[in-house]
């Protein structure tokens, strides 16, 4: 053998001989302090030290995580004090509304279908009708009840506050409001330089 050689396996040697394997305890048992595997709880495991004998313990009360501190009410919650906020805490834009219009295409028109009629593609497989969104019930509540129906949801509809984040609920309170507004658009409400073009495309009676 090389000299080389000899110096490659003396190496390899040394770095094996560092290598430690995981104890197997749970947790791990030593009688001297050690850096590399120090004690520890496994995932659902077992501890004398609290009544219940679990070692998961539940978050203090009153935590928050970082950069959550979410105090502004009317955003995060849909509602000031006991009240629902009217209007939606956000500036509604050209691009909020193409995202909520995209979102509520996603996450609501499988039961809502996507005028917010009610008639989507779940419930012709017999699932529960929803109101359409257009009804006159709908159109009557805040910005902040609807936001807060998508977040904690209500009868036959799921709470949907971790699927979809803040804002994007927000947006798509904008994108309902604007099917209610086109599901109950009156000839008033179209502007003068489409209205020729709407007559013109209306059926033949």
């Amino acid at each position: 053998m090389t000299r080389a050689s000899l110096s490659f396996a003396a190496g390899v040697l040394a770095l094996l001989a560092g290598c430690r394997g995981q104890p197997s305890s749970d947790p791990p048992i030593h009688i001297v302090p050690d850096m590399d595997w120090q004690p520890r709880y496994q995932p659902e495991g077992a501890s004398a030290l609290f009544e219940d004998g679990r070692a998961m313990r539940p978050l203090v009360e009153g935590t928050v995580a970082v950069g959550h501190l979410d105090e502004d009410d009317a955003y995060y919650r849909g509602k000031v004090g006991d009240l629902f906020v009217a209007k939606a805490p956000i500036i509604v834009d050209d691009k909020v509304l193409r995202r909520g219009e995209e979102r509520f295409g996603i996450f609501c028109s499988p039961c809502h279908d996507k005028t917010g009629g009610g008639q989507g593609l779940v419930v012709k497989r017999d699932y529960a009708i929803p109101p359409p969104l257009y009804a006159e019930h709908a159109r009557n509540i805040g910005d902040g009840e609807i936001f807060n129906i998508i977040s904690v949801g209500v009868r036959n509809m799921p709470a949907y506050r971790v699927q979809i984040p803040v804002a994007d609920r927000w947006a798509i309170v904008t994108w309902v409001r604007v099917l209610q507004r086109s599901q109950n658009a009156k000839p008033s409400d179209v502007p003068a330089n489409f209205s020729d073009k709407i007559e013109q495309e209306a059926p033949v009676q």
